[in-house]
């Protein structure tokens, strides 16, 4: 599994009782391989965001497995799930929602870093201009607010 990033083996979520209840997802697999973009689409109400917060454990499964760094992160407990984190992330269809528009991008980059202990204060300017030209975005921008940016920046 080496080269895959992200494994989720039939996987499957029932919201309600097992007999009863809405099945949003029913045996869904993929892989994403390193360093490999994913999108996934579909009309509303298909599952795609259930996927997407099963995927890095914001939802608990009904059955199935999802591998991250080779770990089936539904055998984490609440501390390892922790440590790994940071390392996920999900990007909702609109990102605009998700930035709040009184923050710069600065305090908003910054605060996550903070909050995950990747940087202190005295280090924080430092790392998140490094993250912001690691994504494309001129660190002169930092000091710009979400409104500022186009979707695609955003």
């Amino acid at each position: 599994m080496s080269e895959i990033a992200v494994s989720a083996q039939s996987v499957t979520k029932i919201f309600g009782s097992m007999s009863n209840g809405l099945r949003a997802l029913d045996d869904v697999s993929v892989d994403i391989r390193k360093n490999e973009f994913f999108t996934l689409l579909g009309p509303s109400g298909c599952g795609k965001t259930t996927v997407g917060r099963l995927s890095i454990r914001l939802l608990e499964p009904t059955d199935g497995k999802v591998f991250f760094e080779e770990q089936n992160i539904f055998d984490l407990n609440s501390k390892e799930m922790t440590r790994l984190r940071p390392k996920m992330q999900i990007i909702f269809q609109d990102p605009y929602s998700s930035l709040n528009p009184r923050f710069t991008v600065e305090r908003i980059i910054g605060e996550a870093l903070v909050i995950h202990k990747m940087a202190d204060r005295s280090t924080l300017k430092q790392t998140v201009e490094t993250i912001m030209d690691k994504v494309g975005l001129s660190p002169k921008y930092a000091r710009r607010y979400p409104h500022e940016f186009s979707g695609g920046q955003r």
